[in-house]
């Protein structure tokens, strides 16, 4: 273990520092790269910390999780050194807060439990494919739509139903997604954030072990510490059963719950993305009617205990 590790290297709030600088050139902030060698990409330490107006060695110190408590002021300038977009600022804060309380909360467990009128609520926005996913992406709920449009994955236990496993880990998923990067990216950066607000929670923790071990791809996407992630936009489907279809989709934070999102796409009325949605929903009923007739037969036969042969 070296000195940096040892300590506080591993400190989120120094982590997003130096994954952020090594991500900025010299000419993106107006320096010359110079002649000489440089050992790590994007930018030196003191040519950071002269940019946000700092010292160089408080700079070190803050890096190094040896001081935890940057001011407002010194936050933001570096937020401004290294061009970070607004919630990539604030994420910034929300580390450097953290890094402040001398004795960090005990992280919440997790409820996975989602509320009738949620699960109602996803009834009626049928035939829009729609689901309920955890702060780290569980799926919880879903209408038979949403959960169609994830092929293979209501073949997955229910506690084991996550999105980012999902697109990692399930071998339709590649196929699935147009824009795969696109995706992965996207969903990594979400639960970097949540990592470094609460590195704790057990969920998180579970999961990303999970995928660090089995997903070279997750392991590079977590080591470059994006934490931008998309509420909204468009994608493009390659399903196996409807073919090609570009939806709209939107989520929306569930208020009173611990981190859950209803996630809803949407089309057109009349095209042929609209269409293939509505075929979508039509089919997850279906098996989720075979479902029920399975469950019912078997708790029948359990009933009626082992038939005697008639003499």
């Amino acid at each position: 273990m070296n000195s940096e590790q040892r300590n506080g290297g591993g400190n989120e709030l120094g982590s997003f520092l130096r994954a952020r600088r090594a991500r900025v050139t010299p000419e993106e902030v107006g320096l010359t790269a110079g002649s000489g060698l440089r050992r790590t990409p994007g930018l030196r330490r003191e040519e950071l910390a002269t940019l946000a107006g700092i010292s160089i060695d408080y700079y070190v110190r803050l890096e190094r999780g040896k001081e935890t408590r940057p001011s407002s002021s010194v936050v933001d300038s570096l937020a401004r050194a290294l061009l970070l977009e607004d919630d990539e600022h604030e994420h910034l804060r929300s580390l450097a807060a953290r890094a402040a309380r001398s004795a960090p909360e005990p992280p919440a467990a997790p409820s996975r439990t989602v509320r009738p009128g949620v699960k109602l609520l996803l009834e009626s926005l049928r035939p829009h494919p729609a689901h309920v996913v955890s702060r780290t992406n569980d799926l919880l709920a879903a209408n038979p739509g949403g959960m169609r449009l994830l092929p293979g994955i209501q073949d997955w236990p229910a506690r084991e139903r996550n999105i980012a496993r999902y697109l990692f880990l399930h071998p339709a998923s590649r196929d699935l997604f147009h824009d795969w990067n696109t995706q992965v990216r996207g969903c990594v950066a979400r639960l970097r954030a949540l990592a470094g607000t609460d590195p704790d929670a057990p969920d998180l923790t579970r999961l990303a072990g999970e995928l660090l071990l089995k997903s070279p791809e997750f392991a590079r996407l977590w080591e470059r510490y994006d934490v931008k992630g998309h509420s909204h936009g468009r994608k493009t489907f390659h399903h196996p059963e409807v073919g090609d279809l570009t939806l709209g989709y939107q989520s929306m934070e569930l208020e009173g719950t611990p981190g859950h999102r209803l996630v809803t796409y949407y089309a057109e009325p009349g095209t042929a993305d609209h269409d293939a949605m509505a075929l979508l929903d039509l089919l997850g009923q279906e098996q989720l009617a075979k479902g029920t007739s399975a469950r019912d037969d078997r708790s029948t036969a359990e009933a009626e205990g082992p038939r005697l042969p008639l003499n």
